[in-house]
């Protein structure tokens, strides 16, 4: 086994709990499913918000929503760029995976232009 990241982001409506929850979920079950992955797979998992966004921690929602309560996550924001993306959510997931693994990056919402 090897460990990658697999990166993905997603633009958050609001800046509320309910909105970075509803991100956040959207985001990881779809880097899960694309990905294959289970929590047994994930090393750790690094999220950063944009500085616009602050009413919760994105980590909250993959440990109770997703039962990831043994993966070490952090959050950040991300650096403050001029003429960058706002209201963004990014994730670094990184996984234990083969060696053969291609991963899929995600990017959803206005974050669809980032990568593709």
């Amino acid at each position: 086994m090897i460990t990658k990241g697999i990166r993905g982001a997603i633009t958050v409506e609001n800046n509320t709990e309910d909105s970075i929850k509803e991100a956040t979920l959207e985001l990881l079950a779809e880097l899960c499913t694309k990905n294959k992955i289970e929590p047994s797979l994930i090393s750790h998992a690094v999220f950063t918000l944009t500085e616009d966004l602050n009413a919760a921690f994105p980590a909250k929602f993959a440990r109770l929503d997703f039962g990831w309560k043994d993966v070490a996550m952090i959050c950040h924001h991300e650096l403050n760029v001029p003429n960058s993306l706002k209201m963004c959510l990014r994730i670094l997931l990184v996984v234990n995976v083969s060696e053969n693994f291609v991963p899929e990056f995600v990017y959803l919402k206005g974050a669809s232009h980032l990568r593709g």
